[in-house]
């Protein structure tokens, strides 16, 4: 697995901060967030935000949050994303990537 380091909060106190990965095998975005609170997480729980679909949070998610100002780390790890094809099937993806992981 490797992981292509993209941006941390640019308000970081040095301990624990919202961060941002590319994860190459798994062709997903990884977020490090603070975790949300039981109010936040009741709505989000007991709201039926797509019609049909069930309502809850599965025991393999979880809910974070991460700061408005990392709106350009996102937007990086994204263009990342697009740029190396991870969006493709593996089969299709391009086979290096130059991530920190291969160094």
């Amino acid at each position: 697995m490797d992981l292509e380091f993209v941006g941390i909060d640019p308000n970081t106190g040095g301990g624990g901060s919202p961060t941002v990965w590319v994860e190459d095998e798994a062709a997903e975005i990884v977020v490090q967030g603070w975790k949300a609170d039981a109010v936040l997480e009741a709505k989000i729980c007991g709201t039926e935000w797509v019609a049909g679909h069930a309502r809850g949070l599965p025991d393999h998610e979880a809910v974070v949050r991460i700061p408005a100002r990392m709106v350009p780390i996102l937007r990086e790890a994204c263009d990342v994303a697009e740029r190396t094809g991870l969006y493709r099937p593996a089969e299709e993806r391009p086979t290096e990537r130059g991530a920190l992981g291969d160094a």
